[in-house]
């Protein structure tokens, strides 16, 4: 059985606050419960929204709560290289002989897409999760030579992949087993779409540099909110694809997956970093302990029956806990969360 790698992947956007908190421990009590790996990605891809000096903010945050990690720490904007290799493989790849076309017209895996936010919007199926939208797969159906015509006058456009469905029409259905959820099963065609792996501006996209960075850096636990648990359909697609790219046909990584609910403002919002209130820097200027913020995290997932000062190694013992399981709701702050902090 391969050792445990799991990761902690953060987007250097902001300070982490006690959502990302919830999420990092889960992470970490799962990977050291077992003995194993946790490694640290920051995901910085998106340029325009980095901020300086986040990702150190992140790890000074980190290390503060006692959430550590092993080797070195990874920047996907230090990985370009690689992403552009992996692509090249993937534009000389057909989807695969009888789910996604005819052997007289096959289909590229990788093709170029010239609509525009406007005509996605148009004409793609809404979807579960903060305006997910399948696309309806407009420019799957150019012909070759529209395609040329269009990118040699220079025409805006970005690259997507093509998910399977074959001549008949029957849709292509990818399952995996989460550890919270169940097992969980996703109409590639109807529930997914054709996914953005390049943007227009020429920066790769999420699900694809997360697939790469997966794939490479051997990580086979995925601990993340249950916002993402369309997501893992797709990345699940993409790294099948990479896999087929370096002929190896067969799936032998058995990732476990967790997607946990998430933490909602008061309002019934995800906790994001618009909560500055709630981030790590403001509660520290505060005076709340680290120990405080572990405890409230660790009462959240289950794992204890009430809040109290704890660290994370005090949490290992009791991880994983059955109760995990059984929690599927979304977890509301209140007026208690903050006096448990201390607020």
């Amino acid at each position: 059985m391969s050792p445990v790698i799991g990761r902690m992947a953060p987007s250097p956007t902001g300070r982490m606050h006690v959502g990302n908190v919830y999420a990092a421990l889960a992470a970490w009590l799962a990977a050291r419960s077992v003995c194993g790996k946790l490694r640290l990605r920051i995901e910085d891809l998106d340029v325009e929204r980095v901020r300086p000096d986040a990702d150190r903010w992140i790890m000074d945050d980190c290390s503060w709560l006692g959430l550590d990690w092993d080797d070195d720490v990874v920047y996907q904007s230090e990985r370009m290289d690689c992403y552009d290799r992996e692509l090249r493989r993937l534009s000389e790849m057909n989807v695969e002989e009888g789910i996604g076309g005819s052997e007289s017209q096959p289909q590229p895996l990788v093709y170029p897409c010239f609509c525009s936010r406007a005509d996605i919007k148009a004409a793609s199926a809404p979807n579960e999760g903060d305006g997910f939208r399948v696309y309806g797969g407009r420019c799957r159906r150019l012909a070759a030579s529209e395609r040329e015509r269009r990118i040699a006058r220079g025409d805006r456009h970005s690259l997507r992949i093509a998910v399977p469905e074959d001549a008949a029409g029957r849709q292509v259905e990818l399952a995996f087993r989460d550890r919270i959820y169940g097992m969980r099963r996703f109409n590639l065609a109807k529930d997914v779409g054709d996914t953005v792996i390049r943007r227009s501006d020429g920066e790769y996209a999420y699900q694809f540099a997360v697939s790469v960075d997966d794939l490479s850096m051997g990580v086979n636990q995925i601990v993340r909110g249950r916002d993402l648990l369309p997501s893992t359909a797709i990345q699940r697609w993409i790294m099948q694809q990479l896999r087929r790219s370096h002929g190896d046909l067969e799936d032998r990584s058995q990732v476990e997956y967790a997607h946990l609910p998430l933490i909602l403002d008061s309002h019934g919002r995800r906790l994001a970093k618009r909560h500055e209130d709630m981030d790590i820097g403001a509660l520290r200027a505060h005076g709340v302990r680290p120990q405080a913020v572990i405890g409230l995290c660790a009462y959240w997932l289950g794992i204890i029956d009430a809040p109290r000062p704890c660290s994370p190694e005090e949490l290992i013992g009791l991880f994983p806990s059955e109760r995990l399981r059984d929690r599927h709701d979304d977890i509301r702050l209140d007026a208690r969360a903050f006096r448990i902090l201390g607020l």
